[in-house]
């Protein structure tokens, strides 16, 4: 019986990875003044222990105007770095585990409370709340204050707060960066007609509405070290008419292969409240192999993808490159150990874990 593929080993420029399985970025809402704190060397420190073969810290505005919430992660301040070493090096201290970073800008979608605290978004005068901005004035929802539309000094200082933002995740040592252009934040904001409606060089075609998201990642590639890898997550449609599409999203990733991007991490949808999705087992995978199909760079396939089996056989039939987690991991952080031993694979664990190894499986655990 052959080795499973979804246990092989990938090389992303100077980078090994042990295996295909990354746990993908996810917001905790639990920062203070963009600051990491307990919480996120818990929560983390438990995924760099899964076996995983690539950690995701979760989205970091590289601005205080670009947090989701008031409780967002950032990394643009020294503070914020400082904090964010505490997590990083307590990591490292412990695991070997690749770490990447998803830089991110929320656009129109930031201003907003805490998923739990279920009050929307927060107007500009609100003491949790803050004016948002976007390609154009055109609000996310009917209760939301409209953006204001980026001029050119805002798009400039956009562009540099990425750029010293990826400064900042180079002398923390990440492995990768991860530039979030999908889920209706700002770069996606950009990439879609309903949100761009600009008349300038920056709106209308397509090769218009992508210059931004382009000089963004061509700022973050200049800023990041040449032989580590940078990665884009796009949503490969909006999922409503008269928005982006996937045979945009195909050309956007042949666009950024061109410019350097290592990986494309397919998701979708985020962009407008009247998105209908048929939510199922593996239901963006179809737009991860469209882009895996036209790019030679490796792409990530996410969407419910829960079971070990369906994993394999995504990987195994060339669908994607590698295999997303997120949800699938807060529920089971030990996904990658269980998959393993249900594929007959091995996984790396801490030394201080090598006694839980199941009777039955005795060469699942190596150190």
């Amino acid at each position: 019986m052959s080795a499973p593929q979804l246990f092989t080993p990938y090389k992303l420029r100077n980078l090994e990875l042990a295996n295909r399985i990354v746990i993908a970025p996810m917001c905790q809402y639990s920062a203070e003044n963009g600051c990491m704190n307990d919480w996120h060397m818990m929560h983390l420190g438990q995924l760099a222990q899964s076996g995983a073969g690539l950690l995701t810290f979760e989205a970091s505005a590289v601005s205080p105007e670009g947090r989701i919430t008031w409780a967002d992660v950032g990394l643009y301040s020294d503070a914020s770095e400082a904090a964010m070493k505490r997590v990083v090096d307590g990591i490292r201290r412990w695991s070997s585990v690749p770490l990447a970073i998803q830089l991110s800008h929320a656009g129109r979608k930031a201003s907003t409370a805490r998923p739990w605290d279920n009050a929307g978004p927060y107007a500009p005068d609100h003491e949790k709340g803050w004016q948002t901005v976007a390609p154009s004035a055109v609000a996310w929802s009917a209760e939301s204050t409209p953006p204001q539309a980026l001029d050119e000094a805002g798009l400039a200082a956009i562009r540099d707060s990425f750029a010293q933002a990826a400064t900042r995740a180079a002398r923390l040592g990440f492995d990768v960066i991860q530039l979030h252009a999908a889920h209706g934040y700002l770069l996606h904001q950009f990439l879609s007609p309903l949100s761009n409606q600009r008349t300038d060089s920056y709106g209308g075609s397509l090769e218009n509405r992508a210059r931004f998201p382009l000089e963004v990642f061509d700022a973050v590639r200049e800023a990041f070290p040449a032989d580590k890898p940078v990665s884009v997550r796009i949503s490969a449609t909006d999922w409503v008419e008269g928005g982006f599409t996937l045979d945009e999203a195909v050309a956007f990733s042949k666009m950024l292969e061109a410019r350097g991007a290592d990986v494309i991490h397919v998701s979708s949808g985020g962009l407008h409240p009247d998105q209908q999705i048929n939510v199922y087992p593996g239901y963006q995978v179809p737009l991860a192999q469209a882009v895996k199909n036209a790019v030679a760079i490796p792409v990530v396939a996410v969407g419910l993808i829960t079971e070990p089996e369906h994993a394999e056989s995504i990987i195994a039939s060339g669908e994607a490159d590698f295999i997303g987690i997120a949800r699938t991991a807060l529920y089971d952080p030990r996904w990658p150990w269980h998959a393993a031993a249900k594929l007959g694979a091995q996984v790396k664990v801490a030394s201080q874990y090598q006694r839980c190894q199941p009777h039955a499986l005795k060469n699942l655990f190596t150190s």
